[in-house]
């Protein structure tokens, strides 16, 4: 049985069609979020590289489903969903010497948090952190952004954490204090996710 060049390119068209169907929809998962306490408008595309925007992914590990995995080096991370598969985000992280070492859990979790400036911080630049030594409320114009995961070792708060961003371009940069940035639509899906106890693995260079 011959197949006819038209047949062909029509059968390749709707090959095309359904892998194109099957993809991330990413207008939907940056569209606006007027619901939230400080509403959301949507994320233009073009300002998150297509590497970095949130996806399922492969990904092998021996970590069990819930688990974080941090990969600081690539700037991503994962949110493991078992069966080889996890959901992979864009990140910011720290400069080199301001990043966590080993493991750690979810101590808790907050919506729209506070900041302040942790007492090395302001030492270390206080001309830019001392006027917010008081603490910043929740808000568009927090340094946290709409979520923040807070990561605790052996009991103790790290001073570290998973939070929202309202500097969308640092995504993909190291130049943080040592805490993950992600994207305030990506850190609202993560948060959703992750749950208090649950584990993180900080992945450093070798």
């Amino acid at each position: 049985m011959s197949i006819s060049r038209r047949g062909l390119l029509l059968g390749a068209s709707a090959l095309l069609a359904g892998c194109a169907t099957n993809g991330p929809d990413h207008r939907a998962n940056y569209a606006s979020l007027p619901d939230e306490k400080h509403p959301l408008p949507a994320m233009p595309l073009d300002r998150i590289k297509p590497e970095l925007r949130r996806q399922e992914v492969a990904f092998e590990t021996g970590e069990k489903p819930g688990t974080i995995v941090v990969d600081t080096p690539a700037r991503r991370l994962y949110y493991v969903l078992g069966d080889g598969r996890a959901m992979r985000y864009g990140i910011g992280v720290g400069r080199d010497g301001y990043a966590l070492s080993g493991n750690a859990y979810i101590g808790r979790k907050a919506e729209w948090p506070s900041w302040t400036p942790t007492p090395n911080m302001i030492r270390r630049d206080p001309q830019k952190n001392l006027k917010y030594a008081g603490g910043v409320e929740g808000g568009p114009n927090n340094p946290l952004g709409a979520r923040a995961i807070y990561l605790y070792q052996g009991g103790n708060d790290t001073m570290f954490r998973i939070h929202g961003t309202n500097q969308p371009q640092s995504i993909g940069l190291a130049m943080s204090s040592g805490c993950v940035r992600m994207l305030n639509h990506d850190v609202i899906d993560l948060y959703e996710k992750a749950t208090v106890g649950g584990r993180v693995v900080i992945v450093q260079a070798a």
